[in-house]
C-alpha cells in the first residue's frame, strides 16, 4: 500500500486549488456566479455550446435535419466558454440549471421552450422534425436502448477515464486502470452490438449514432485524450468502421466545426448563424478580431 494512501475525512470539505485543470470553474454548488444576459439570434433555434464531444452531438443533429432538408432546423449557434466560466452566468444557468453544454431554447413556441442534456435535445429534435428516430416501434426501443446507454457510459470515458488518464493534476495507476478497464468493456460493448449492424440501432443511422459518435466514435479514431494507442482502438475493428463510416457524413464534418476553439483555424466556426458562415466565417478568415 502507497504511503500516501488517502483517509477521507468525516465530513468532506471543498479545497478550491484542488482539482487540476478544470479548478477554477469546478465547486461545490449551483446557482449562477454573475448576471449575463445570452445572445438571441435570428432562428427559432438557439444553441449555447462549445465543441467538446456533448456540443458536437447536438450540432452534427442539427447539420443531419438541415442536409435532410428540414428548413426549420435552421439555428444560431453562441459559443459558450466553459474555461471562463459562461456556464455560470444567469443567462445559461436559466437555461440549464445544472451549467452543463450544450444547453438550446426553441423561441418557435409559444411560450419558449428550454432544452438541456443531451438525449433530452437529440430526442426533441427527432421527435419535432420526425427524422433520425425509427418508425418502427422495435427499432425505435432499439435505438433508445442505445441512446440512453450512451448517456450512462459516456460519464465514464468523459469524467473518469479522460480526467484521470489526461487532465489530473497526479497520475495514479488504481484510478487509471479501473476507468481504462470500463472505457475498454464499453468498447467490446459497441464491438459486438456492430459486428452485425451497420448502425446502433441496426441498418438505420438514428440518433442512437448522433449521440455516441462524438465520444466514441472520435476516441476511436484519436481525436480524445491522444489515446488511441494507449486503449489499442485498433482491435474494436467494427467500432472502427462504423467510425469512418460516420465521420465522412458531410452533415457530421460540418458539425464537429460549430463553435470549435481548437484545432486548425479553418475547421473553426465559433458562432454559427447562417449556413453561409461555413464558407465564409471561420476562424482563418476573420481571426481574432472577427
Amino acid at each position: 500500500m502507497s504511503d500516501d494512501t488517502y483517509t477521507p475525512p468525516k465530513v468532506w470539505k471543498w479545497e478550491a486549488a484542488s482539482g487540476g485543470k478544470f479548478a477554477s470553474i469546478n465547486r461545490p454548488i449551483a446557482g449562477a456566479t454573475h448576471d449575463k444576459e445570452l445572445p438571441v439570434g435570428k432562428h427559432p433555434l438557439q444553441l449555447y455550446s462549445l465543441a467538446t464531444p456533448n456540443g458536437v452531438k447536438v450540432t452534427v443533429m442539427l447539420e443531419e435535419l438541415l442536409a435532410l432538408g428540414h428548413e426549420g432546423a435552421e439555428y444560431d449557434a453562441w459559443l459558450i466558454n466553459i474555461g471562463e466560466g459562461d456556464q455560470f452566468g444567469s443567462g445559461f444557468v436559466e437555461i440549464n440549471p445544472n451549467s452543463k453544454i450544450p444547453a438550446m431554447m426553441d423561441h418557435g413556441v409559444t411560450p419558449p421552450r428550454r432544452v438541456f442534456e443531451t438525449a433530452s435535445i437529440v430526442l426533441y429534435l427527432a421527435e419535432k422534425f420526425g427524422a433520425l428516430i425509427p418508425a418502427d416501434p422495435a427499432v425505435r426501443t432499439e435505438c433508445m436502448n442505445w441512446l440512453f446507454w450512451q448517456q450512462g457510459a459516456a460519464p465514464f470515458l468523459g469524467g473518469g477515464f479522460g480526467h484521470f488518464y489526461a487532465y489530473a493534476p497526479e497520475k495514479y495507476k488504481y484510478p487509471i486502470d479501473r476507468y481504462t478497464m470500463e472505457v475498454k468493456r464499453q468498447l467490446d460493448v459497441l464491438d459486438r452490438r456492430l459486428a452485425d449492424n451497420a448502425y446502433l440501432a441496426g441498418d438505420e443511422y438514428s440518433i442512437a449514432d448522433v449521440a455516441t459518435w462524438p465520444w466514441y466514435g472520435q476516441l476511436v479514431l484519436g481525436r480524445l485524450y491522444d489515446a488511441a494507442e494507449f486503449l489499442d482502438v485498433t482491435s474494436y475493428k467494427n467500432v472502427l468502421r462504423w467510425a469512418e463510416d460516420i465521420d465522412a457524413r458531410p452533415a457530421v464534418q460540418r458539425g464537429r466545426m460549430v463553435n470549435r476553439t481548437f484545432g486548425d483555424p479553418a475547421s473553426q466556426l465559433r458562432e454559427r448563424h447562417d449556413a453561409g458562415d461555413f464558407e465564409t466565417r471561420t476562424q482563418d478568415k476573420i481571426g481574432d478580431g472577427g
